[in-house]
């Protein structure tokens, strides 16, 4: 694609290093029932790429051996994949914290209608892409009737208990820019998240992650069709905070493509940079069992930048 080209070149990014490995993020393929503007992923209904059986199991091997804490699914729509109640059932029997990144959707589609209680029975926590509290702008992101069918997924996981105070389900929802611009600040952006949302559609819900828009996939081909492709990259340069760097999300997480392929990250995994900064050849998940990864070097480019301008910015929203 070739919005992602220039990314490719030379970067003054600052050299990054891996700490102990914490998080292990599983894509578990490319198929969503949605087709949203901001999708790094470029995920679609039409995709077809999805992890088999054999390489689930081999996730779960490594969650095991190695300790894993936290399993962070996503996709496309993660629970599209067959294998992802089977995963989801295994990891929890292993102590480990399981992450759904749901697009709220899934949730008022057909042959979904239990998955709202198979997430609450294995306590899984539901981080879940809202870009807007307002019908319009949601809409205009992820395809007409999005925003009625997310409020109704919202009130269910709420009737589940999710998105309670002092609840044991956690509910996170997830902010995106509209466009060519950097999240607002996070902390206020909730509260009103909180405020309209309740008021308007009695929903409650734990955090809320305000996320910057990574110029890659879609976004970048839109931002190349509207001529600020390089501007964007300026903007997110321009606002650099190397505060950010103590905190960014590659430091303790792998990313796992739906081939068992591992990156630095989910958006190097898009653009198909292998793991560390040197080599070319793409790593295997087998290829790690046993093998540290502390203080070996990560593979940095120039989109890293939307990472560290402003607040920050990972899958668990602002860093600072």
């Amino acid at each position: 694609m070739h919005a992602t080209l220039p990314l490719l070149e030379q970067t003054d990014f600052p050299p990054l290093y891996r700490e102990a490995l914490a998080v292990l993020q599983v894509n578990l393929g490319y198929l969503c029932n949605l087709s949203c503007t901001h999708c790094h992923v470029n995920a679609g209904p039409k995709r077809t790429e999805l992890m088999d059986k054999d390489t689930v199991d081999l996730v779960l091997a490594f969650i095991e051996k190695e300790a894993i804490k936290i399993l962070d699914l996503t996709g496309g729509a993660p629970e599209m994949n067959p294998h992802f109640r089977e995963l989801v059932a295994e990891a929890r029997r292993l102590g480990v914290k399981v992450i759904d990144r749901c697009n709220l959707t899934i949730l008022e589609e057909p042959g979904y209608e239990d998955l709202a209680g198979f997430l609450a029975a294995h306590q899984v926590e539901i981080t879940a892409s809202l870009p807007c509290y307002l019908e319009d702008n949601v809409d205009r992101q992820r395809g007409k009737g999005t925003f009625h069918a997310s409020i109704a997924a919202l009130q269910k996981l709420n009737a589940w208990g999710y998105g309670q105070e002092n609840g044991d389900l956690r509910l996170n929802l997830v902010f995106n820019p509209q466009g060519a611009t950097l999240p607002p600040a996070q902390e206020p952006l909730e509260t009103a998240y909180k405020a309209h949302l309740r008021e308007h559609y009695g929903i409650t819900f734990n955090r809320l992650f305000a996320m910057t828009n990574l110029p890659i996939q879609r976004f970048g081909s839109m931002l190349v069709s509207k001529g600020v492709f390089n501007q964007y990259l300026q903007l997110l340069k321009d606002n650099h905070c190397d505060e950010n760097l103590r905190h960014v999300m590659c430091l303790d997480t792998l990313s796992i493509d739906w081939q068992g392929y591992v990156y630095d990250c989910d958006f190097n995994q898009m653009l198909q940079l292998p793991l560390g900064a040197t080599g070319t050849e793409k790593i295997h998940l087998r290829q790690l069992f046993g093998r540290t990864l502390t203080a070996a070097p990560i593979s940095v480019r120039q989109h890293c930048y939307g990472c560290t301008a402003g607040q920050g910015s990972s899958c668990g929203g602002a860093l600072i």
